[in-house]
């Protein structure tokens, strides 16, 4: 069962007149990986600066195999730690966010599996694989990196007319990342050719932000949005994110 972040905020709030959204965080929950300690600060300030109200969830990819099990929710997270439990259920909750329509961010392990997730259903490359899951496979999409990024942090230039720059109001970004695989660039080509757009690029042109234009709120980061040295202010791509869902939340 999905296993509630934190208490949401109550001293200045009138339940009867506001309904929280509700996200799911997918992933393995573990206080060893440094962005899962930040979402209870993130949900509270996301409150408290920009009164948006969410309830988060933790959601094991093991408990997803299609769209029921994530009935009801407003917005997903796929959130950073893999390998997961499940890369089908990280595939499935992608896939649940990309055909109904609703709001998606998934950062750092979360981004590779939605390049998985394009690629076998969009781009009928059914036997995409991940490296890490499937080091002997034909078609690794996701292949280790030459230097892993574990720690590093760098500059990401943004494309005018993006999501992401909407949401980040910017050109370029200064971000942090915990990654060891990455978009194998031969097939980079074949996503877009398909409708993938990607967005941010590292300054050797890798990409680094994706997102799926028409889709309600569809964006992907290889680096960790949840790393920002200020928890009590939301980065600006989990505010767009958690604004998007609350819009979501409204209309049901």
């Amino acid at each position: 069962m999905p296993t509630t972040v934190a208490p949401r905020p109550q001293a200045d709030l009138d339940l009867s007149r506001t309904r929280p959204a509700r996200i799911a965080l997918v992933g393995e929950r573990s206080a060893g990986v440094p962005a899962h300690t930040r979402y209870a600060p993130m949900l509270e300030a996301l409150w408290r600066r920009e009164r948006l109200l969410v309830d988060a969830y933790w959601v094991s990819t093991a408990q997803l195999d299609g769209p029921r099990d994530l009935a009801g929710f407003d917005g997903i997270w796929l959130v950073p730690g893999s390998p997961y439990r499940s890369e089908a259920g990280a595939v499935s909750a992608v896939r649940t966010a990309r055909e109904r329509d609703i709001p998606l961010l998934a950062t750092c392990g979360g981004f590779l599996h939605v390049l998985l997730e394009f690629a076998r259903h969009v781009c009928a490359l059914d036997g995409a694989a991940h490296a890490e899951n499937s080091p002997g496979s034909p078609l690794r999409l996701i292949v280790p990196l030459s230097r892993d990024l574990v720690g590093h942090e760098g500059t990401v230039h943004i494309e005018p007319g993006s999501l992401a720059e909407e949401a980040l109001g910017a050109r370029t970004t200064v971000e942090r990342y915990q990654c060891t695989h990455a978009l194998d660039p031969r097939y980079a080509g074949t996503l877009r050719d398909h409708g993938l757009r990607f967005t941010g690029h590292d300054d050797d042109g890798h990409p680094r932000i994706a997102e799926l234009p028409g889709h309600r709120f569809f964006l992907s980061t290889l680096f960790q949005p949840e790393l920002a040295d200020d928890t009590s202010r939301p980065h600006p791509l989990v505010r767009a994110f958690a604004s998007a869902a609350v819009g979501s939340s409204a209309e049901t």
